[in-house]
């Protein structure tokens, strides 16, 4: 089963919507912050786009989504990068993400090897989390002028590093582990293409063409 948590009134199509909001289209009313009424072991690929930035309690809502969530079942997570102003000024967004987020996710940490480097943490602990999500792809969204073909990967990287407003938002795809798992098959997963947000689409078309402009 394929889940949209938080689709609002644009469900992605052929997905369970799952919503606070009885939207036309949504399939099961509910209060994420509280609960998600699904058995164990039910979705095999969770959407969640630009919604896990509004829930109370980040950890909590990600142990709901673990539980409900099978083994090696895929959860894709788009939200807004922390550094960027528009972003942490909005007195709505509780929880916030970048590329440090996914060493919280797991006590096994896995970088793979075609994704951007999520830096591990330092001088302070990262707590082992009830739950385990291990990396297969991140991808960052830059926002103008940076999202051209005027900078090298590498520029980028420092740019970000050093200053705000370079990226917009930010993409994972986690793959939920249960039972043990190779770095051989995570890296072999990592490579697979998987679907992602709907509202993507328009963004990468754009870009293409600001691409064929320059």
């Amino acid at each position: 089963m394929k889940i949209d948590i938080g689709c609002g009134s644009a469900k992605e199509s052929g997905y369970l919507g799952i919503d606070r909001t009885a939207y036309p289209g949504v399939d099961i009313v509910c209060n994420i912050n509280e609960e998600i009424p699904l058995p164990d072991n039910t979705a095999e690929f969770v959407m969640a786009s630009r919604v896990l930035p509004y829930v109370d309690n980040l950890m909590d809502v990600m142990a709901e989504i673990y539980r409900i969530s099978c083994h090696k079942a895929v959860v894709c997570i788009l939200a807004p990068y922390a550094h960027s102003y528009p972003h942490s000024s909005n007195p709505f967004f509780k929880q916030k993400f970048d590329e440090y987020t996914p060493r919280y996710l797991t006590g096994s940490f896995f970088q793979p090897s075609s994704s951007p480097v999520s830096p591990a943490v330092p001088d302070y602990p990262v707590p082992v989390p009830p739950f385990d999500y291990r990396l297969l792809r991140m991808e960052l969204f830059y926002q103008y002028p940076f999202d051209q073909s005027l900078y090298e990967t590498e520029e980028l990287d420092i740019l970000k590093t050093l200053q705000a407003n370079v990226v917009h938002e930010i993409m994972y795809h986690f793959v939920v582990v249960k039972k043990d798992i190779s770095h051989a098959e995570l890296e072999a997963m990592s490579r697979i293409p998987y679907p992602e947000p709907r509202v993507l689409l328009e963004r990468r078309r754009l870009s293409r063409l600001r691409q064929d402009l320059i």
